[in-house]
């Protein structure tokens, strides 16, 4: 599995963005999917993640994001609005058919891994 995450870039606070995760290799549906960021200096957070039992959100952004998947597209997404600066950080999309619901906010849990794409929310 392969995965390629885009739709960063630079939004002031209060802006929207939409990132994309789009799959490779096998399809989407078999696999539970979620996204984590990371600041610079800080580790690696959970932000959102779409099981089969409906979707999970970190508290600090529920609200604000939504994390969808379109199987016919093969492709993840995580819409982000109300952008705040601590929003600010590199996301990644993350997919694995075996992790169990209790560990779905734990990044190491993860085998698959897009390569990151940049959020930066200006004040």
């Amino acid at each position: 599995v392969q995965l390629q995450a885009s739709g960063g870039g630079l939004v002031r606070t209060g802006g929207s963005l939409r990132l994309s995760c789009a799959f490779s290799g096998r399809t989407i549906s078999r696999y539970s999917v979620a996204w984590f960021r990371q600041a610079p200096g800080k580790e690696r957070e959970f932000v959102a993640a779409l099981w089969r039992t409906g979707t999970y959100y970190a508290d600090s952004i529920k609200g604000r994001f939504t994390i969808s998947r379109d199987n016919a597209k093969n492709t993840v997404y995580l819409q982000m609005n109300s952008l705040k600066p601590e929003d600010t950080a590199v996301y990644y999309c993350a997919a694995d058919s075996g992790v169990i619901l209790s560990a779905m906010r734990v990044a190491a849990q993860y085998d698959y891994w897009g390569q990151g794409t940049l959020v930066t929310v200006s004040s």
